[in-house]
């Protein structure tokens, strides 16, 4: 028997609306996006103009700092327009999709015949270097170094999260080719983190030459973080990466088929859809045709987040999915006042605590909304967020040591190992209302800037 490491301290949120297993072939987008707020950290610079055309894998932007680091194109078609933001900082670059669907040629190729330096330009110049993430800083990993380790989770717990097992189905020799790709770009372990509750996918554990590593316990046990954290945890001056396993498949496709094919399964959930269930799309693909008249009220009423509730970003009903994400969710706007609703019974509210009566009712599946149920108030230690914070870390020092910049308490306290996802269920229970995630993004820019 492998051995299970056990998750004892998170929480699984009782979500309506989960995605039915049924794959759903949506109809090609009319627009994309590649969004460079996906990627933090990033200074981008454009490689193309508004009425350029473009073919599937031609650049789009590249990184200032790093321009071998670019950001291809999902799709062929035309640069429709260029979003800019305050102080004309590039927000998301449009494509308008066409039928030609022309790719760029970038050759097959053998991972296990080509050298580290060879697979690493093969990514670089089909954009899909930006798919590897790094620890620490939870940012685009830096192609000059190694990491100790590549961590891949194999399943996701947060709320209403798509089932991996469903959505790697029939990729088996892709996902297998994108393995063999990261295992000649580290000199350490390929991990592949999977649910110790219910057997996994034999696309995951029949990958030869990998550590598979097994989890049981409530959301965050799927959190890459968390798993880095139990297996092989980061320390100054170390790095590991991180790839998520939709990504993988991406990655074996260059290498098996010499384009880059940005298909993916992506779930649309929520209580407010009437049909949630799988959608096979692409990258970056506007969400349009998977929620219209596919809704229960007026998409004013709702809110739409590209990914999950606890982490995903507002988009509008017309927006586009994010470059890392593989649901998207659909829950009604909070913009309401209850006066006085804690004192009520509540067996249609649910609560962390047992301050309603819903506590009685484990089972029962709640609809939530983007209501606060309060106003920011005075930040005090409640022990909330330890009994949802499964790592060896004190959450609220960490994030009282950001607050006042102090670098060397962040170092002691953890920060290397931290990026927002991690304290995302420390925000959801906080009774202060506080920020949690944006802190813990602004300590890891400090670090970025300070220590590098």
């Amino acid at each position: 028997m492998p051995k299970v490491f056990k998750i004892r301290r998170g929480l699984n949120i009782p979500m309506k609306g989960e995605a039915e297993k049924v794959f759903t072939r949506a109809e090609l987008a009319e627009f994309y996006a590649v969004k460079p707020t996906d990627f933090p950290g990033l200074t981008p610079k454009l490689s193309v103009s508004e009425g350029d055309r473009v073919k599937v894998g031609s650049p789009l932007f590249f990184d200032k700092f790093r321009p071998e680091v670019m950001f291809t194109s999902p799709v062929s078609g035309v640069v429709h327009f260029i979003k800019r933001g305050e102080r004309r900082r590039i927000l998301e670059v449009i494509v308008k999709t066409d039928s030609s669907r022309d790719f760029e040629d970038f050759g097959r190729g053998n991972p296990t015949e080509m050298s580290s330096a060879e697979i690493t330009d093969k990514l670089l110049k089909a954009g899909l270097w930006p798919t590897i993430r790094q620890r620490p800083y939870s940012i685009i990993a830096n192609p000059e170094r190694k990491p100790k380790a590549i961590f891949i989770s194999g399943f996701d717990t947060s709320p209403l999260a798509p089932d991996m097992d469903f959505a790697v189905k029939g990729e088996a020799e892709s996902f297998s080719a994108g393995v063999e790709v990261l295992k000649k770009l580290t000199d350490g372990e390929v991990n592949i983190g999977l649910n110790g509750d219910y057997p996994a996918s034999i696309v995951f554990t029949k990958i030869k030459g990998v550590k598979h590593n097994y989890f049981s316990g409530p959301h965050p046990a799927g959190n890459v973080g968390v798993q880095i954290h139990r297996v092989n945890p980061v320390g100054k001056g170390q790095v590991v990466w991180v790839v998520n396993p939709l990504d993988v498949i991406i990655i074996g496709r260059l290498f098996l088929k010499g384009v880059y094919n940005a298909t993916k399964v992506v779930a649309l959930a929520g209580s407010e859809v009437l049909k949630p269930r799988y959608f096979i799309i692409k990258t970056g693909a506007s969400i349009v045709n998977m929620v219209e008249d596919n809704l229960t009220a007026n998409p004013e009423e709702l809110r739409f987040i590209s990914g999950n509730v606890l982490t995903g970003q507002k988009i509008d009903y017309d927006g586009f999915l994010g470059f890392y994400d593989n649901m998207v969710s659909v829950i009604p706007e909070g913009d309401y006042h209850e006066f006085m609703g804690w004192l009520k019974p509540g067996f249609k509210k649910y609560s962390p605590s047992s301050t309603f009566l819903s506590k009685l009712l484990p089972q029962k599946k709640h609809k939530f909304d983007t209501n606060l149920h309060g106003s920011p108030r005075a930040y005090v230690i409640t022990g909330q967020y330890e009994k949802v914070f499964p790592m060896d870390i004190y959450p609220v020092h960490l994030i009282k040591a950001i607050m006042a910049k102090d670098i060397d308490k962040m170092e002691n306290l953890g920060i290397y190992e931290v990026a927002e996802e991690d304290f995302a269920l420390c925000e959801y229970v906080c009774t202060s209302k506080t920020n949690v995630q944006a802190i813990i993004r602004d300590g890891i820019n400090l670090m970025i800037k300070e220590v590098g």
